[in-house]
């Protein structure tokens, strides 16, 4: 007896309910995975029997299509069976494939001309950049001489040697790859000729590698070599380590090169304190370079170096430290800047007089009579008036107004001759004098 519902013989519903169509909607699926599958699996085979550039450059078209096909494809992700389970895409089997057919066709490209363009530069850098030993310069000569009798035979160019310079052997060796690179070369044609010159840079590169450069040597035979131990003698070879010495035979002889030498290479606290102290005294502009790398890392005795060379180019770093709250670097960070004496930094010195350390305060004071900014007259002098002050921070603010010199300066400092703190009297009476 019918209940109005269209319903087949057997009991099921012609409008096919949603179970059914899901039903039938899976193997849809696989299928679409199926096919894919064998598409990847005849391009893998294709990619297997590629001989040519153009046999890999139609094996990736076809996985150029795939990829484009399996993007607009749409694969149902089927859930899992625990819900605790991450679903699994059906495609990223595929897209890993894909990545992998491109790989391999990535790798068996090639090699061409620029790949030996890349190789000849990478080889010429190393012959510029490198600093050879005396026993290594000819040993590199050798080897370039003989890459290029190479390059010449595969290539049937010629490649001179302009001089046995550096440069000019590495401009040579870079010519090889130049001439590799510039179109005459066909990657499937004259694939023997492109592995040869890449086996001929690869001999180059090894022969290089055995060659003797500076770094190879031990410390005391770079010294060696430089004359570093020429000064010292059996009368004047007093201190141990002979190095010391030769420091302060350096120091003697207003000679900046050894001891740098020697601040460069000794990284033992003993040397470097004894180099550093040595430049201090000199002062040379020579030390400028390596003692600021030093004094970017805090480093208070070079710090001081900086001050005694004077140069304007170590504001920037030495300003940062004037407010790092380090009374240490802080006091002779100020002292630096007063050294130097350059009125751009007349700002950060002046700051550093409200600071919460007496001393800092007072070198501060005594950094702005060095530098001479009359702008700090006026902060001087009101330290100077502030019988709250520390002794110490009056007597110094005193100094530097002397010490600037101006009338203005002086009559500020000279109102002090009969204070109570002997060393700020001092002070004013020498102002006194000056403006008698």
């Amino acid at each position: 007896m019918s209940n109005g519902d269209d319903e087949s013989a057997d009991g099921t519903d012609d409008g096919e309910p949603d179970a059914e169509r899901e039903a039938e909607s899976e193997p849809a699926a696989d299928a679409d995975v199926e096919a894919f599958e064998s598409r990847l699996d005849a391009t893998e085979n294709a990619l297997e029997d590629a001989a040519t550039e153009a046999d890999l450059d139609a094996v990736e078209g076809d996985v150029d299509a795939i990829e484009t096909d399996l993007e607009d494809a749409e694969i149902p992700v089927p859930e899992p069976d625990d819900e605790d389970e991450e679903p699994e895409d059906p495609a990223e089997p595929l897209e890993d494939r894909i990545d992998e057919l491109r790989d391999g066709i990535d790798d068996q490209r090639g090699p061409y001309g620029e790949d030996v363009a890349d190789a000849t530069s990478e080889a010429a850098g190393t012959i510029r950049e490198t600093r050879w030993t005396r026993d290594g310069d000819p040993a590199v000569v050798e080897a370039v001489s003989a890459f290029l009798e190479s390059a010449e035979e595969e290539l049937g160019v010629e490649f001179p040697i302009e001089g046995d310079e550096t440069d000019a052997l590495g401009d040579s060796v870079e010519s090889v790859g130049e001439t590799a690179a510039d179109g005459r070369l066909d990657a499937d044609e004259d694939a023997g000729t492109i592995a040869a010159l890449l086996d001929a840079v690869d001999a180059l590169d090894s022969a290089l590698g055995d060659a003797e450069e500076w770094g190879d040597l031990e410390i005391a035979e770079q010294f060696e070599r430089e004359g570093f131990y020429d000064r010292l003698t059996a009368e004047n070879r007093k201190d141990f380590p002979p190095e010391l010495g030769v420091v302060r035979i350096a120091e003697a002889e207003h000679d900046p090169e050894r001891i740098l030498m020697a601040l460069e290479h000794l990284d033992s606290d003993f040397m470097q304190e004894n180099c550093l102290d040595a430049l201090r005294r000199l002062g040379p502009k020579e030390a400028f370079e390596p003692v600021q790398a030093l004094a970017k890392r805090r480093d208070v005795p070079a710090i001081e170096v900086l001050g005694k060379i004077g140069d304007d180019r170590a504001l920037e770093t030495l300003v940062d430290f004037v407010d790092s709250g380090n009374p240490p670097l802080q006091k002779a960070t100020l002292r630096a800047l007063g050294e130097i004496g350059s009125e751009e930094a007349s700002q950060p010195v002046a700051n550093a007089m409200a600071d919460e350390e007496a001393a800092v305060r007072s070198v501060a004071a005594r950094a702005l009579g060095l530098i001479g900014d009359t702008r700090a007259i006026e902060p001087l002098s009101e330290r100077l008036d502030d019988e709250s002050e520390a002794v110490r921070v009056r007597a110094s603010a005193a100094w530097a107004l002397v010490r600037i010199g101006t009338e203005r300066a002086l009559s500020a400092a000279a109102a002090h001759d009969d204070d109570r703190a002997y060393t700020v009297q001092l002070e004013a009476e020498k102002a006194r004098d000056a403006t008698a």
